[in-house]
């Protein structure tokens, strides 16, 4: 292969940083390129249409880990059919759920606590009216003092 990309180039062109093209490499998730004769890494286009769904896997929640499961199922399958995308993308939608729904828990914990005026955290737990969940710690130390 005398025409190809140089790693400055892909690195760029897929919005990455060489240190990271190689990391990929030697993750296994990119083929390892040919050499040109003066031994410079020499990338086809594919690539760079690599590293752009890998790094949009990874904004969509996926692991390097659950990334590379992918990617080899994909270059596996010889035909048949493999648990791909489909399935894995509904158990992350799954995980995403659960953790927007903890989200929201969390918020609404929050926003109790401004809105109570909860200033000092230690202060707030050991009164009644604390709206921060601290369950065993705050029922211990209950007090019938006003609210913070």
């Amino acid at each position: 292969m005398s025409t190809g990309l140089r790693s400055g180039q892909v690195a760029e062109a897929a919005g990455v940083n060489i240190q990271t093209l190689r990391y990929y490499e030697r993750r296994g998730l990119l083929a390892e390129p040919e050499r040109s004769n003066g031994g410079h890494r020499l990338y086809g286009d594919d690539a760079v249409t690599a590293l752009r769904v890998i790094k949009a896997a990874q904004r969509l929640g996926f692991t390097l880990d659950e990334v590379a499961d992918l990617l080899d199922a994909g270059r596996h399958r010889h035909g048949l059919p493999v648990a791909g995308l489909q399935g894995r993308a509904a158990a992350k939608l799954a995980e995403v759920d659960a953790k927007i729904a903890d989200l929201t828990t969390i918020r609404t914990a929050l926003a109790a606590a401004v809105e109570a005026g909860c200033d000092d955290l230690t202060a707030c737990a050991s009164m009644a009216c604390c709206p921060i969940p601290f369950t065993d710690l705050a029922e211990e130390n209950r007090h019938a003092e006003p609210c913070c």
